[in-house]
């Protein structure tokens, strides 16, 4: 059975690169706008792995991550973010609220997949 992924990104051509990626690859991908219909996308089934944006409308990635931290199901799923900050304070952050991990866009499919494979399988 194929491990799925939720991805949550507001842009649209991120989603769908992303997803035609992690497809490729083999897994199954479930997507949310942002971080409030992750959340929501993340309690209507248990997903693998949470790829997510920081810069959102409604909810951002950092407050979804602690929002999912708080879930008993989402409390060791790997959880990363895919965005263009890259500060250290900002990754920083990520670590504080539950981040495994910290990519910057734009992505290289290879290397998303190599992250993908080293937390998830």
């Amino acid at each position: 059975m194929a491990k799925k992924i939720l991805a949550v990104d507001d842009s649209p051509s991120i989603r769908q690169m992303v997803s035609f990626t992690l497809r490729s690859a083999g897994y199954e991908v479930v997507e949310a706008v942002d971080g409030n219909a992750g959340v929501a996308q993340a309690k209507t089934g248990q997903v693998d792995l949470v790829l997510t944006d920081q810069n959102m409308p409604g909810m951002d990635g950092l407050t979804m991550i602690r929002t999912l931290r708080g879930l008993p199901q989402y409390a060791t799923t790997p959880i990363l973010m895919l965005t263009t900050e890259s500060s250290d304070a900002m990754k920083q952050q990520g670590r504080a609220v539950g981040a495994t991990g910290w990519l910057v866009k734009p992505f290289d499919p290879q290397k998303l997949l190599e992250v993908v494979r080293k937390v998830i399988g």
